[in-house]
């Protein structure tokens, strides 16, 4: 068993509210830095810079995950991870049929760049990234296994956009296997509170929208790795996630 640090909530210059140097690059140089092992890439309602990501984080022997921060029906954020990139592209296909088109306005919400695995911009997306999908949280957890992916509640310490913070509780008969927390040190307070916590996997994530936010070598996962690969510790990883280890 060896210990796997990570920061699975992370999002790129793709993101309206994500900083110009949030580059592939330079997000998995950081982690690099910063002495993580696993990392995901996590834009608003997109994973256009997750194949960019894949390639700059392997280059930097950083275990890459595909994800998405989805903006439900309801306007809650959830973090949706993928096995495979190929699982991530195909639900992002899915989302952006699924979302309301509104034109970006670059000049209020900034540029929605993207870019390949050297940083080179590619193109934009035209439509504004923030806005919600025709997705419900309730329904979201199969629409999400249904691509073979997982996903769980956002930054259920912050007020804006997190579930407690919109539905005033986290409910108790929910199909989320985990939650996520920005402050570690809070969870013993929220799980007392909200019964519905009791029996979820506690991720403590960044949100990192700037380089600076991305986590140091704090929270981790204890993974068997033998026979070592990137793919068998992204498979072990997911199996934490889902509650079967």
């Amino acid at each position: 068993m060896n210990r796997y640090y990570y920061d699975l909530h992370i999002h790129s210059c793709l993101s309206p509210c994500g900083d110009e140097d949030m580059t592939p690059n330079n997000i998995a140089g950081m982690g690099t830095l910063n002495g993580l092992n696993i990392m995901a890439l996590t834009d608003h309602n997109t994973c256009k810079n997750c194949p960019a990501f894949y390639k700059a984080a392997k280059r930097q022997g950083i275990i890459p995950v595909a994800g998405m921060e989805l903006t439900t029906a309801e306007e809650i954020h959830l973090v949706c991870l993928f096995p495979t990139l190929e699982a991530a592209m195909d639900f992002d296909g899915y989302v952006e049929k699924n979302r309301m088109k509104i034109p970006n306005r670059e000049e209020i919400f900034g540029r929605q760049t993207i870019l390949n695995e050297n940083d080179e911009e590619t193109g934009k997306e035209e439509y504004l990234l923030l806005t919600a999908a025709g997705i419900t949280a309730e329904e979201a957890p199969g629409k999400v296994r249904q691509f073979g992916g997982i996903c769980y509640p956002a930054h259920i310490d912050r007020e804006a956009n997190g579930i407690i913070g919109i539905l005033g509780t986290f409910p108790e008969n929910t199909e989320f296997k985990a939650f996520e927390m920005r402050d570690g040190e809070k969870a013993g307070e929220y799980i007392s509170r909200y019964k519905g916590l009791r029996d979820k996997r506690l991720i403590v994530s960044s949100d990192a929208h700037y380089l600076w936010d991305i986590k140091e070598k704090n929270e981790y996962f204890l993974i068997d790795d033998e026979p070592y690969s990137s793919d068998y510790v992204r498979e072990k990883l997911f199996g934490i996630l889902e509650g079967k280890v």
